[in-house]
């Protein structure tokens, strides 16, 4: 299966969790495609991007979307967590954004949100997944990717302090993951 996605971080989770050699990212097929995500929903851009891939590859396609939403400003950034600063921000940039944000608000629970969706060419399987949290206002933690180090969970570390083994435990897209690796092995 083909992951759909450039982000090494998302693409060393999923291969974690359905094996190595069962997934192959879009740099190890050689395969250079950029699919815009103009949907308002996880699903609908992971939809898209899984059928859209999937006419350039003919193989089965796993593609996600996934993001961050603080309750106390109606989901945002959601499905614009990547981009809501425009194309070519860093992950420092975004989080610094985010902080600035929340920096007034009583209430800083947020939830991390992954839908994966699997095209085959026929069947659309789809998962989804989240977990719950604060967004902090200091960045803590060397490890993970994107809002990782501002999203603290309930046990008081943030997502960029746990271990690669550790946050593979807990991660939305572990849940995603798990619950559409439960769905294929019942069909495939």
């Amino acid at each position: 299966m083909i992951f759909a996605t450039n982000n090494e971080g998302k693409l060393r989770e999923l291969k974690s969790i359905f094996g190595n050699k069962n997934i192959v990212s879009l740099n190890e097929k050689g395969i250079r495609i950029e699919v815009e995500e103009d949907q308002d929903s996880f699903y609908g851009n992971a939809s898209k991007k899984a059928k859209e891939l999937f006419k350039v590859v003919g193989l089965p396609v796993i593609a996600d979307d996934s993001g961050l939403c603080i309750n106390a400003l109606n989901g945002f950034p959601g499905v614009y967590t990547h981009r809501f600063l425009r194309d070519g921000k860093t992950d420092e940039q975004i989080n610094e954004a985010i902080i600035n944000r929340c920096k007034n608000l009583k209430d800083k629970s947020a939830k991390v949100v992954c839908c994966l969706v699997y095209y085959d060419g026929e069947k659309e399987i789809v998962a989804e997944s989240e977990i719950c949290g604060n967004i902090i206002l200091e960045s803590r933690g060397k490890n993970g990717f994107g809002f990782d180090p501002v999203f603290e969970l309930n046990s008081g570390k943030t997502l960029a302090e746990l271990d690669s083994q550790e946050k593979n435990l807990c991660s939305s897209r572990y849940f995603a993951a798990k619950k559409l690796k439960l769905k294929l092995n019942r069909i495939i």
